[in-house]
Order: C-alpha cells, then sequence, then structure tokens
C-alpha cells in the first residue's frame, strides 16, 4: 500500500527572511540601550537608536522596516529592557520620550517610502546619496517633531523650550548617525534584497 504525502508551506519563504531580518534589527535596536547617556539640559538620553531607525528603512524597507520597529516597541511593552537606560514596560510608552518612540515606525515608513520608490525593495547602495540623505532628514524631522511635540504637551512646556530640552543638544548627534547609516548602505556589503 501506497502513501501519499504533501507538504504544504505554511508561510512563504520570502515571509520568513523578512521577519527574521526585521526582528534581528528590532534586537540590535535593543541591545543598543544600554547606549544611553543622559544630558543634565534635556530628560531624554543621548542614545543610538535611531540609527537603527534610520537602517530599518534602508535595509528592510517601508513594510518590513515598520514591523521592525513595531516589534521593538512591543518587546518594550511587555517587558524587555530595550528602551533607553535598558527601561521596559508600557509606562514608558507613555513617559516624557514617548513621543520619539512612537515615531520609530513613521519614521522607517517614510525612509522605506522614500529610498526604495514603494514597497518593492531595491538595494540601497544604487540609490543616490542626495536621496538616503534626504529621507534620513525627513525622518529625523519627524523623530523630533513627535518626540518635542508630545514632551511639550506632557511636560507642559512651550515649544521653545522642549525644542531646546528635546531636539537641539541632539542635532549634531544625528547628523553623525546620518553619516553612519549612509556609510553602511553605501559599502555595498549588505544587499536587502539578496540576504
Amino acid at each position: 500500500m501506497e502513501t501519499e504525502r504533501n507538504t504544504v508551506d505554511l508561510v512563504e519563504g520570502d515571509v520568513v527572511r523578512s521577519f527574521a531580518r526585521a526582528a534581528l534589527l528590532a534586537a540590535l535596536l535593543g541591545a543598543s540601550a544600554p547606549v544611553s547617556i543622559p544630558i543634565p539640559l534635556s530628560p531624554a538620553p543621548i542614545t543610538l537608536q535611531v540609527l537603527f531607525v534610520f537602517l530599518a528603512g534602508l535595509l528592510l524597507g517601508p513594510v518590513w522596516g515598520v514591523v521592525s520597529m513595531l516589534l521593538y516597541l512591543t518587546a518594550g511593552a511587555v517587558g524587555l529592557p530595550v528602551f533607553a537606560g535598558m527601561e521596559a514596560g508600557i509606562g514608558v510608552l507613555v513617559a516624557h520620550t514617548a513621543g520619539y518612540l512612537w515615531s520609530y515606525p513613521i519614521a522607517a515608513l517614510l525612509i522605506g517610502l522614500i529610498v526604495h520608490r514603494g514597497t518593492d525593495l531595491r538595494d540601497p547602495a544604487d540609490v543616490s546619496t542626495p536621496v538616503i540623505v534626504g529621507s534620513l532628514v525627513i525622518a529625523t524631522a519627524v523623530i523630533y517633531a513627535m518626540g518635542v511635540g508630545y514632551m511639550s504637551w506632557l511636560l507642559d512646556l512651550e515649544l521653545w523650550e522642549a525644542t531646546t530640552m528635546g531636539a537641539l543638544p541632539f542635532l549634531p548627534g544625528e547628523i553623525l548617525k546620518i553619516a553612519a547609516a549612509v556609510a553602511i548602505v553605501k559599502s555595498g556589503r549588505i544587499d536587502p534584497i539578496r540576504s
């Protein structure tokens, strides 16, 4: 008696690979949590987190970049110490830095849409440097607009006070993170399409 065997793919291989990349980038973002330098002028610390937001949009595109950032936020919400200073919990997602955190999926989406010209991935090494830099500048503006706006509302600060505390001290570091993100994708060592 011969038995017939059928195999069923529950999830396509491309989806599994994309999800794994999104989870890896979320994990790298979370692993940067200990690198948190408090500054006297601001309730928000200096971190490397925005670099990984940039890389999510550049390497994963608009769909999986957003998934990566949502995985990161979910991990922190359920108690993993992935937020700046190794903080965790839902309380962080409503505290004074919550605006920055909630901006991460939006920033990754915008970078992905601009660099990849839609939802299909293309190698960011083939994209012109001005387009990449422009997308990162727009994402930075979104991150700081949401972060400063929420901080201003929550702490009852004038907008100029919140900007002085929550944006200006960080801009030199953001320029370095933009340069690092461009260098990483332009190195040609990471191809999001074939890896």
